[in-house]
Protein backbone atom coordinates (compact mmCIF):
# COMPACT_ATOMS: atom_id res chain seq x y z
CA UNK A 1 0.00 0.00 0.00
CA UNK A 2 2.89 2.59 0.96
CA UNK A 3 4.47 1.68 -2.58
CA UNK A 4 1.21 2.64 -4.09
CA UNK A 5 1.02 6.06 -2.69
CA UNK A 6 4.82 6.72 -3.13
CA UNK A 7 3.92 5.92 -7.02
CA UNK A 8 1.38 8.02 -6.65
CA UNK A 9 2.77 10.93 -5.12
CA UNK A 10 5.67 10.99 -7.68
CA UNK A 11 3.45 10.49 -10.54
CA UNK A 12 1.45 14.33 -8.82
CA UNK A 13 4.51 16.22 -8.54
CA UNK A 14 5.74 14.91 -11.97
CA UNK A 15 2.64 16.09 -13.64
CA UNK A 16 2.92 19.44 -11.54
CA UNK A 17 6.66 20.04 -12.89
CA UNK A 18 5.36 19.14 -16.33
CA UNK A 19 2.57 21.17 -16.14
CA UNK A 20 4.91 24.45 -15.41
CA UNK A 21 7.69 23.67 -18.44
CA UNK A 22 7.04 25.99 -20.87
CA UNK A 23 8.50 26.28 -23.92
CA UNK A 24 10.14 29.26 -25.90
CA UNK A 25 7.67 28.36 -28.95
CA UNK A 26 4.83 28.20 -26.81
CA UNK A 27 5.19 31.49 -25.18
CA UNK A 28 5.42 33.21 -28.81
CA UNK A 29 2.43 31.15 -29.70
CA UNK A 30 0.20 32.32 -26.42
CA UNK A 31 1.85 35.92 -26.76
CA UNK A 32 0.74 36.23 -30.52
CA UNK A 33 -3.23 34.90 -29.73
CA UNK A 34 -3.25 37.30 -26.68
CA UNK A 35 -2.12 40.19 -29.73
CA UNK A 36 -4.21 39.12 -31.87
CA UNK A 37 -7.57 39.03 -29.33
CA UNK A 38 -6.49 42.62 -27.99
CA UNK A 39 -6.38 43.90 -31.82
CA UNK A 40 -9.54 42.18 -32.80
CA UNK A 41 -11.64 43.51 -29.32
CA UNK A 42 -9.99 46.89 -30.08
CA UNK A 43 -11.80 46.80 -33.33
CA UNK A 44 -15.00 46.27 -31.98
CA UNK A 45 -14.05 48.83 -28.49
CA UNK A 46 -13.54 52.04 -31.60
CA UNK A 47 -16.38 50.29 -34.06
CA UNK A 48 -13.76 49.63 -36.57
CA UNK A 49 -14.44 46.48 -36.94
CA UNK A 50 -17.02 43.87 -38.38
CA UNK A 51 -18.95 43.51 -35.27
CA UNK A 52 -20.90 46.63 -34.45
CA UNK A 53 -21.85 46.33 -30.62
CA UNK A 54 -24.38 49.13 -30.63
CA UNK A 55 -26.98 50.36 -32.50
CA UNK A 56 -26.89 53.72 -32.56
CA UNK A 57 -23.26 54.40 -33.44
CA UNK A 58 -22.10 55.12 -30.20
CA UNK A 59 -18.30 53.13 -29.77
CA UNK A 60 -16.86 52.24 -26.10
CA UNK A 61 -14.06 54.40 -27.46
CA UNK A 62 -16.66 57.89 -27.19
CA UNK A 63 -16.24 56.90 -23.10
CA UNK A 64 -13.44 55.42 -22.86
CA UNK A 65 -10.51 55.86 -25.33
CA UNK A 66 -8.15 53.55 -24.96
CA UNK A 67 -10.15 51.27 -22.52
CA UNK A 68 -9.60 54.16 -19.87
CA UNK A 69 -11.08 54.57 -16.63
CA UNK A 70 -12.84 50.87 -16.59
CA UNK A 71 -10.10 49.67 -14.61
CA UNK A 72 -10.58 45.48 -14.63
CA UNK A 73 -8.09 45.39 -12.20
CA UNK A 74 -10.56 46.37 -9.73
CA UNK A 75 -13.47 44.02 -10.15
CA UNK A 76 -15.14 42.16 -9.19
CA UNK A 77 -16.76 45.41 -7.37
CA UNK A 78 -20.08 46.91 -6.17
CA UNK A 79 -21.31 48.75 -9.30
CA UNK A 80 -23.87 51.74 -8.54
CA UNK A 81 -25.66 51.24 -11.97
CA UNK A 82 -26.55 47.60 -11.17
CA UNK A 83 -26.84 47.52 -7.45
CA UNK A 84 -24.44 45.05 -6.50
CA UNK A 85 -21.22 43.41 -6.71
CA UNK A 86 -20.30 42.14 -10.51
CA UNK A 87 -17.82 40.88 -12.66
CA UNK A 88 -16.55 42.96 -15.32
CA UNK A 89 -18.58 41.35 -18.26
CA UNK A 90 -21.41 41.92 -16.43
CA UNK A 91 -20.32 46.05 -16.79
CA UNK A 92 -19.18 45.13 -20.56
CA UNK A 93 -22.89 44.04 -21.14
CA UNK A 94 -24.17 46.57 -19.09
CA UNK A 95 -23.00 49.08 -21.55
CA UNK A 96 -23.59 47.58 -24.54
CA UNK A 97 -27.14 47.04 -23.09
CA UNK A 98 -27.49 50.91 -22.27
CA UNK A 99 -25.69 53.63 -23.69
CA UNK A 100 -24.55 51.67 -27.04
CA UNK A 101 -28.44 50.05 -26.93
CA UNK A 102 -27.58 46.60 -28.42
CA UNK A 103 -27.39 43.11 -27.09
CA UNK A 104 -25.42 41.60 -24.45
CA UNK A 105 -22.93 39.35 -25.02
CA UNK A 106 -22.37 35.52 -24.51
CA UNK A 107 -20.03 35.56 -21.18
CA UNK A 108 -17.84 32.66 -22.98
CA UNK A 109 -18.32 34.43 -26.58
CA UNK A 110 -15.13 35.47 -28.86
CA UNK A 111 -16.71 38.55 -29.05
CA UNK A 112 -16.13 39.12 -25.34
CA UNK A 113 -13.30 37.38 -24.85
CA UNK A 114 -11.52 39.74 -27.56
CA UNK A 115 -13.05 42.86 -25.80
CA UNK A 116 -11.60 41.66 -22.23
CA UNK A 117 -8.24 40.83 -23.93
CA UNK A 118 -8.06 44.64 -25.42
CA UNK A 119 -9.08 45.91 -22.12
CA UNK A 120 -6.71 44.29 -20.21
CA UNK A 121 -4.08 45.02 -22.77
CA UNK A 122 -4.35 48.41 -22.03
CA UNK A 123 -3.72 48.33 -18.22
CA UNK A 124 -1.21 45.63 -18.12
CA UNK A 125 1.26 45.84 -15.29
CA UNK A 126 -1.03 47.21 -13.13
CA UNK A 127 -1.70 45.35 -9.34
CA UNK A 128 -5.08 43.47 -9.07
CA UNK A 129 -6.81 45.67 -6.59
CA UNK A 130 -10.74 43.68 -6.36
CA UNK A 131 -13.32 45.81 -4.67
CA UNK A 132 -11.19 49.46 -5.30
CA UNK A 133 -13.09 52.13 -6.32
Amino acid sequence: MYKNILIISSLIFSLKIWADDFSKKDVDRWEKEFTYAAQEGRKMWTNDGKVKLGTNGVACAQCHPNASNVHPETYPKFQKQIGKVVYLTTMVNWCIRNPLEGKSLEVESDAMNFLLAYIYSERKGVKLAPGKH
